[in-house]
């Protein structure tokens, strides 16, 4: 890739996992990842040793001025938003601070970016927004984040309608074998796997690989916008 097609994109809660991932595919195909991260110096710490080029930028989606501040660093062809925060547990015993940062990292804070950034967006650039399979499979315990990704979606609608001719894209992953579920330990997370993909269309679990791939495609595909795509093997049908 020359020079002149190089993208650059700012991975906004980029700084682990799937940022990770995502910044590796962007720099093997010579585009310019940046992360922009809420403690850039543990951020920087965290690079793998292939990603230690990568600038690492101070973005907090809960705190406004360090959104507004990343224009310095554009001009951008996406933003991407990888921003999550946790309130899981039945109804009932919801904290509201929780539920508060749920929000504030998934829809308030992309909706911030889309405020204070697009005008540093180029012309049929894009931001992608991470929804998640829960907001079609609602489950017990899980209504908050089921409501967050909903919203997810339906702001990836409302951006791409009012942006234009930036576009806006949701990601909504399923169940992607990326370490989240770990935790289950070697046995747990086998047989969960082996059931969801008994019940899943595409009879396997994701890959980071496959997360990647969707927003490749959110970035480089100038006719996708206001949509979702489903990276779950089917599992919002299933």
């Amino acid at each position: 890739m020359t020079n002149h097609d190089q993208k650059r994109i700012l991975l906004v809660g980029g700084g682990s996992g799937i940022g990770h991932a995502i910044a590796a595919a962007l720099l093997e195909r010579g585009d310019q990842p940046i992360i922009g991260a809420r403690d850039p110096e543990r951020a920087t710490a965290a690079l793998p040793a292939t990603l230690r080029d990568v600038p690492v930028v101070r973005a907090d989606v809960t705190d406004e001025a360090t959104i507004a501040a990343l224009t310095a660093s554009g001009p951008f062809d996406a933003v991407v938003s990888l921003a999550a925060g946790s309130a899981n547990g039945p109804v009932g015993s919801l904290n509201q601070a929780a539920v508060r940062n749920a929000f504030d990292a998934k829809v308030v804070g992309p909706m911030l970016l889309a405020k204070h950034l697009a005008p540093s967006v180029r012309a049929g650039g894009v931001f992608v927004l991470f929804s998640g399979v829960a907001a079609w499979k609602p489950a017990p315990g899980l209504s908050v984040m089921a409501t967050v990704n909903g919203a997810v979606s339906f702001m990836a609608e409302a951006l791409a309608v009012e942006l234009a001719p930036v576009r806006a894209v949701a990601v909504s992953p399923g169940i992607i074998d990326s370490g989240l579920w770990d935790f289950m330990g070697e046995d747990g997370k086998r047989d969960f796997f082996a059931s969801t993909a008994a019940t899943n269309p595409a009879r396997r679990v994701g890959t980071p690989d496959d997360v990647v791939a969707a927003v490749l495609l959110a970035v480089d595909n100038t006719f996708v916008t206001g949509t979702t795509l489903h990276v779950d093997g089917g599992g919002h049908l299933a």
